[in-house]
């Protein structure tokens, strides 16, 4: 893989672009840093939303440089993530190996890690939550802690760093439930900031810099236009090498920023 190699796509239809890092790549697999705000795979009640397969399959399709140069014909995930959430995807570059590794996620084997910043602060540095989840019931796409008829759910957390009011966390999902993470720090009282869906409220300069001073007849803006929750890292066997392999994607930048004036503004 080329340092610094970057896929490049488009949607003329919405006049939305993206750039994919490439964070991991060889004649089997291919993963990218996947940016926020951009569906995985197909949107059950909006199919016409972009979503990042249907782009890179038009890629192939179209012979964009990036496939070309690849020569691939073929991509498919084993795992998404959320609409909002960044960080690695990993895709299989043929059916054989997609059959692979969807057998390597479907048994649970993957560490992942996610970088959660959430509103309040743990009883404790080091904590699991272990309750089920299933759909919410009045909230269509929405999930909820269901310890009558949820499925398994478990998710380690440990903390990373702490500010006033709020907390960097590295968060481990031990099963692959939708939107565990954000249910399962909900159900604790920690809220991911930006998380509107489950409560979890914008953070703004103004609430942690006390000099704040709002620039006339401009509305202020969060620091994070998003759920702030990034997929940092995927341990996974290498679905034909059987190699460990450790895929890291680095932070965004509005997650960066975001933490540096939570050091400035909040620490303790």
């Amino acid at each position: 893989m080329p340092a610094g190699a970057v896929i490049k796509l488009s949607a003329p239809a919405t006049r939305e672009y993206w750039e994919l890092p490439v964070v991991f790549e060889d004649e089997h697999l291919l993963a990218v840093d996947k940016p926020a705000r951009l569906l995985s795979s197909p949107d059950r009640y909006d199919p016409q939303r972009p979503n990042l397969m249907r782009l890179l399959h038009d890629g192939i399709a179209q012979s964009a440089p990036w496939a070309k140069e690849r020569n691939l014909s073929y991509l498919a995930n084993a795992h998404r993530l959320d609409f909002e959430t960044s960080g690695v995807f990993l895709l299989a570059k043929s059916k054989p190996v997609l059959t692979l590794l969807a057998n390597e996620f479907g048994s649970n084997l993957p560490l992942k890690t996610y970088v959660a910043l959430t509103r309040g602060m743990p009883e404790q540095p080091e904590f699991t939550v272990d309750a089920p989840i299933g759909p919410q019931t009045r909230q269509l796409g929405l999930m909820r802690i269901d310890r009558q008829g949820g499925k398994k759910s478990v998710t380690n957390c440990r903390v990373a760093e702490q500010f006033r009011g709020f907390t960097l966390l590295r968060c481990q999902p031990r099963t692959g439930r939708t939107h565990q993470i954000r249910v399962h720090l909900r159900s604790v009282g920690l809220h991911i900031v930006g998380d509107l869906d489950y409560a979890g409220a914008p953070l703004y300069l103004s609430q942690i810099k006390r000099s704040y001073t709002p620039k006339p007849n401009e509305p202020e803006r969060p620091l994070m236009n998003r759920v702030a929750l990034h997929a940092e890292q995927l341990e996974i066997r290498h679905p034909v090498t059987g190699i460990s392999l450790n895929v890291t994607a680095e932070w965004p930048k509005d997650l960066r920023v975001t933490v540096k004036y939570l050091r400035q503004f909040s620490g303790l």
